[in-house]
């Protein structure tokens, strides 16, 4: 079974996260900005195409803040997450349909970012890293409902 590798971003303004909405089996699911990897392709550069097409922004990455893992035993799927600092240098961001099936964008304030479905679950560790109290990048395992 691979392994599937799925970089992400944090990218905040006036105290809002940067997320892309979808709704999965009726639920509204809020997602950090991401994609997965193409062969040979490296994390920044992943973070740099899929916010670019998807968004149509381009997008300073940073330092990489934190890694967790989601496995979904009945489903055989393993994802390994990892969330990267971002800023935005250029572009407004704007949905582009023909990349992506996310139904909007929504700017989240980091006080309600555990009110809401997350994917990846992070939540309270983004909330840790950001008040200074994130010990380990590596958080292990991601308590992640499937959607």
């Amino acid at each position: 079974m691979p392994i599937n590798v799925r970089p992400a971003v944090l990218i905040i303004e006036n105290q809002q996260v940067l997320t892309m909405q979808y709704n999965y089996g009726g639920q509204e699911v809020y997602n950090l900005p991401g994609g997965n990897l193409e062969l040979g392709e490296y994390l920044c550069e992943a973070l740099s195409r899929e916010m670019q097409e998807e968004l149509g922004i381009e997008v300073a990455v940073g330092e990489m803040i934190l890694v967790g893992e989601v496995y979904f035993e009945d489903r055989k799927k393993h994802t390994l997450h990892l969330l990267f600092e971002g800023k935005v240098k250029a572009g407004i961001p704007t949905l582009n349909h023909k990349e992506t099936s996310a139904l909007g964008i929504k700017w989240l304030n980091i006080s309600d970012l555990d009110t809401v479905n997350l994917y990846p679950n992070l939540s309270k560790s983004i909330q840790d890293y950001l008040a200074g109290k994130l010990n380990n990048k590596y958080i292990g395992k991601i308590d992640q409902q499937w959607f």
